[in-house]
C-alpha cells in the first residue's frame, strides 16, 4: 500500500470516528423530553363524624358510605369529634364495646373526647369503660385539654409528649402524622362544660385556647405547618364556655377544625378569616356532621407551600341513602339480636298520644325550652316515686337535656324509657329553701327563649317568667301544689324538701345552687334509677296521657 492510500483510509477513518463522535456529542446534548412538573401544593381530604352516641342501627351502611370515599381517595383520613357514649339500648348494653367494633373494622385514624365519654365517672365502677374503649380501640386518641393524671384508670394510657409515630390505644396530647410525604399535626380539645353536664370526677378540663396556642407553637417548632383541631366544643355554642368559631378566632396556626358536640349540619363549611380584633387572618376551615351517624362528612383542603389554605370544598353525605355492606350487617346481628329483645319488652303502660321531644332545630318548641307532656310525665313519676321513700317531698325537677327522645303512641316499651332516659342516673331528694329553688328555677330559664340543657321540667309547682328580662331576674311568681290540688306561693324563707335526679343534684348543668346544697350535706341519693322509675310509673298508669298544664309560663312570648 502506497503512502498516499494510507493517508487517505487513515484520513477516512478519521473522518468516520469524528462524525460518529459528533452524532454522540449531538444526542447526549439534546435537550431534554418535557416532564410533569411537582404541584408545589399539597391536598388533604378528610372524612369526619361526631355525636353518633350509640346509634348503630345504620352502621352497616355507614360502613359502605365510608368504603365508597375511600375507593376514590385511598388517602383519606378517618375522624371522630366525640361523644360515642351515651344515648342508645347499645350502650347501656355494652359500653362502647359495639360501637368500637365497628370502628376498629373501618380503621379510624383518631377521636377526641366527647362530654359523654364521661358519663360514668360516678358510677362504681368509674371510667372503666371508657378506659376499656381506649384500650381495645386500633386507634390512637388526641386530647390537648383534658387532664387524665388524677383518675387511675385513664392516666396509664395518656402519653405527656406528642406523637410521631402514634400507637394504638394510646392517648396523646398532640399527634403528627404524615401524609403523602407531608407532616399534618392534629390536637384534640374537649369543652370545658363537662364538668358541669357530665361525670368526670377527678378527670379535669383546661382552658381551650391556651392548650390550643401551646400546642400549635409546639407543632410549629417540629415544622409542621399544616394543623388539624378535632373539637368537642360546639360550633357555636355558648363562648363563656368555648365554641369552635372563638377557636377559629383566637387560635393563629389552625388550619382545619373538624367539630362536635352542638349537633350542629353544616352542609358546607365555615370558613373563618378574621381573628378576635376583626384583623384578617389565614383562612381556618370548620366542619361538623350533624349527629347520630346520619351523616358522614368529607372535606377536602388544599394548601400551599408554606401551609395556608388556598382552597376547600366540603360535604355532607347521608347514609341512609346507602345500602347496607353484607359483612358489617351480618356483624351487627350479635349485638341487635340482643337489643331486640330488651326494646321489645313491655312495660304495661299505653301512651294515647306520641310524647315528643322536640329540639328548636326542627321544631319550634324544644325539650330544653318548654314545658311539654313527657316533662310533666317524667318528674310526675319522679315524685311519685320519691314520696314513697320521703313523704316530705313535694316538688321534682328534671333537666331537659337528660330527656333524649321521643316516645311514640302506643305500647311503651322497656327500649322506649331507656332510649328517654339512657343516662342511668339515680333519683335523690333534696333541702332547699324558696330563695334557692328561686335561684334554680332563674337558671333554668336563663338561656331562653334559646335552649339550656339544665331547663327544668316541674311538678308539684308552677311558675312564670319573663325572657324579655335580664337573666337573673326572670322569675315573677312560683307556686308549690297542695295535697288538695290548690297552689300556695313559695315562702323564699321556707325550707322545701325536692326531688332531681343525681346528676343535677350535684350540680349538672351549671347549678351551683344544687352543688352547694350537696356539699353541705342536704342530698340524699335514693338510687333508684331514672329509667326504671318512668316504666314502674307508666306500668302504674296503664293509659298515659299527660298534657301541657301551663306549669312553666313565659309571659314574654
Amino acid at each position: 500500500m502506497s503512502m498516499n492510500q494510507t493517508f487517505k483510509r487513515l484520513l477516512a477513518s478519521t473522518l468516520a470516528v469524528g462524525l460518529i463522535s459528533s452524532q454522540v456529542a449531538v444526542t447526549s446534548f439534546a435537550a431534554p423530553k418535557e416532564t410533569k412538573k411537582k404541584d408545589p401544593n399539597f391536598n388533604l381530604s378528610l372524612m369526619h363524624i361526631n355525636d353518633t352516641h350509640a346509634r348503630l342501627d345504620n352502621v352497616a351502611k355507614r360502613v359502605t358510605a365510608i368504603k365508597e370515599v375511600r375507593a376514590a381517595k385511598p388517602d383519606a383520613l378517618l375522624l371522630d369529634a366525640g361523644d360515642v357514649f351515651s344515648g342508645s339500648l347499645y350502650f347501656n348494653e355494652f359500653k362502647g364495646q359495639a360501637d368500637l367494633e365497628f370502628m376498629n373494622l373501618l380503621d379510624y385514624d383518631l377521636m377526641t373526647f366527647g362530654n359523654h365519654e364521661f358519663d360514668l365517672g360516678s358510677s362504681p365502677e368509674g371510667h372503666q369503660a371508657l378506659a376499656d374503649f381506649v384500650k381495645n380501640a386500633d386507634f390512637p386518641f388526641v386530647s390537648t385539654n383534658v387532664d387524665f393524671s388524677k383518675d387511675e384508670k385513664l392516666s396509664p394510657l395518656y402519653k405527656e409528649q406528642y406523637a410521631s409515630n402514634p400507637k394504638d390505644s394510646k392517648i396523646y396530647p398532640s399527634v403528627i402524622k404524615r401524609v403523602n410525604g407531608e407532616k399534618v399535626g392534629f390536637i384534640g380539645l374537649t369543652t370545658e362544660e363537662t364538668a358541669d353536664i357530665s361525670s368526670p370526677e377527678a378527670v379535669e378540663f383546661q382552658n381551650y385556647i391556651e392548650e390550643a396556642q401551646k400546642a400549635v407553637k409546639e407543632l410549629e417548632e417540629r415544622d409542621v405547618n399544616k394543623i388539624v383541631a378535632i373539637t368537642h366544643l360546639g360550633f357555636d355554642d355558648n363562648p363563656q364556655y368555648d365554641n369552635d368559631l372563638e377557636l377559629a378566632k383566637y387560635v393563629d396556626g389552625i388550619d382545619v377544625i373538624v367539630g362536635g358536640h352542638s349537633h350542629t349540619q353544616l352542609n358546607a363549611p365555615v370558613v373563618v378569616s378574621a381573628d378576635e380584633n376583626g384583623e384578617q387572618k389565614d383562612s381556618t376551615v370548620i366542619v361538623q356532621a350533624y349527629q347520630y351517624s346520619e351523616y358522614l362528612g368529607t372535606l377536602d383542603v388544599q394548601f400551599d407551600k408554606k401551609g395556608k389554605v388556598i382552597s376547600q370544598s366540603g360535604k355532607l353525605i347521608e347514609i341512609k341513602s346507602k345500602s347496607e355492606d353484607p359483612e358489617a350487617a351480618e356483624l351487627l346481628k350479635k349485638y341487635s339480636n340482643k337489643i331486640n329483645e330488651i326494646k321489645n319488652m313491655p312495660t304495661g303502660g299505653f301512651a294515647e298520644n306520641a310524647l315528643e321531644a322536640p329540639r328548636l332545630s326542627t321544631s319550634p318548641i324544644s325539650v330544653r325550652a318548654h314545658e311539654l307532656p313527657i316533662g310533666n310525665l317524667i318528674t310526675d313519676g319522679m315524685l311519685d316515686k320519691a314520696k314513697d321513700y320521703n313523704p316530705n317531698v313535694v316538688m321534682a325537677f328534671q333537666n331537659g337535656g337528660g330527656i333524649r327522645a321521643t316516645i311514640d303512641q302506643g305500647e311503651i316499651t322497656y327500649g322506649d324509657v331507656l332510649t328517654t332516659l339512657p343516662f342511668g342516673n339515680t333519683l335523690a331528694t333534696m333541702k332547699l329553701t324558696g330563695a334557692e329553688i328561686k335561684e334554680a328555677l332563674e337558671h333554668s330559664v336563663s338561656q331562653a327563649p334559646g335552649e339550656n340543657g339544665g331547663f327544668l321540667h316541674v311538678s308539684g309547682m308552677k311558675f312564670t317568667y319573663d325572657s324579655r328580662n335580664a337573666a337573673g331576674n326572670r322569675v315573677l311568681s312560683m307556686d308549690v301544689k297542695n295535697a288538695d290540688g290548690t297552689f300556695t306561693a313559695i315562702n323564699p324563707a321556707q325550707e322545701y324538701v325536692i326531688a332531681t335526679n343525681a346528676f343535677t343534684a350535684k350540680g349538672g348543668d351549671g347549678f351551683t345552687v344544687f352543688k352547694n346544697a350537696y356539699e353541705q350535706g342536704r342530698v340524699t341519693d335514693l338510687g333508684a334509677s331514672d329509667w326504671e322509675n318512668l316504666r314502674d310509673y307508666v306500668a302504674e298508669l296503664v293509659n298515659v296521657n299527660p298534657v301541657v298544664e301551663g306549669r312553666i309560663v313565659d309571659v314574654g312570648r
